[in-house]
């Protein structure tokens, strides 16, 4: 009998994605074997206080950070869908092309710690393993057990390695003005940061 497919789903805004993204996608496919995971850049991120960078440049910049990743894809269906996109859809409409797949979503724990804010968040629930990167050393206090234990026994932890890395705090340093690439490593991989000189992002 064949092994049902294991179908991991990573979203976000990738504005710009991250050294912290990769690395917690390359975490996920090892730890639960994934055969592959669906990257997929938010469209009108309607939960977002401010304006994101132009889908176009956000869909490259993730094509580029995620090209090294085994089993990655990705997935642009939220930036094509028209209005505002929510996960629910995203995993009913992979739920229907491949009803035999097992799904697993992950998320940081910003995006855990806001699950309830989420559209028809219970029928996500249903349609997929929920998993959290759990990020110990950064989280001594036990938020993520303490949301696991509130939303579901069913959400399982993705152990990795904590990684000061923040979007927004990039986007600021590069509001700046242009910096040495060399000093930009530890947050963006050299094919971002190439593209964002190269389109002037977020000056």
């Amino acid at each position: 009998m064949n092994q049902a497919k294991r179908l991991g789903i990573f979203g976000g805004s990738f504005d710009p994605p991250h050294t912290a993204h990769i690395a917690l996608a390359k975490h996920a496919v090892d730890q639960f074997d994934l055969d592959e995971l669906r990257i997929i850049p938010t469209g009108d991120a309607w939960h977002k206080d401010r304006s994101l960078t132009a889908s176009p440049h956000r869909l490259a910049m993730t094509r580029l950070a995620f090209a090294g990743v085994s089993q990655a894809l990705v997935d642009p269906r939220e930036i094509d869908r028209q209005g505002a996109t929510y996960t629910v859809d995203t995993l009913e409409q992979l739920k229907t092309e491949q009803p035999e797949a097992h799904l697993y979503l992950f998320m940081g724990a910003d995006q855990a710690n806001a699950f309830k804010t989420w559209h028809r968040w219970q029928d996500i629930l249903r349609l997929a393993t929920v998993v959290v990167a759990d990020r110990r050393q950064s989280d001594p206090s036990g938020r993520v057990s303490q949301w696991h234990n509130a939303v579901s026994p069913d959400v399982q932890r993705l152990d990795m390695p904590s990684l000061n890395v923040s979007a927004t705090e990039i986007r600021a340093h590069l509001a700046k003005g242009p910096h040495p690439a060399a000093d930009m490593l530890a947050w963006l991989p050299a094919a971002v940061q190439h593209y964002i000189e190269k389109h002037s992002l977020y000056r």
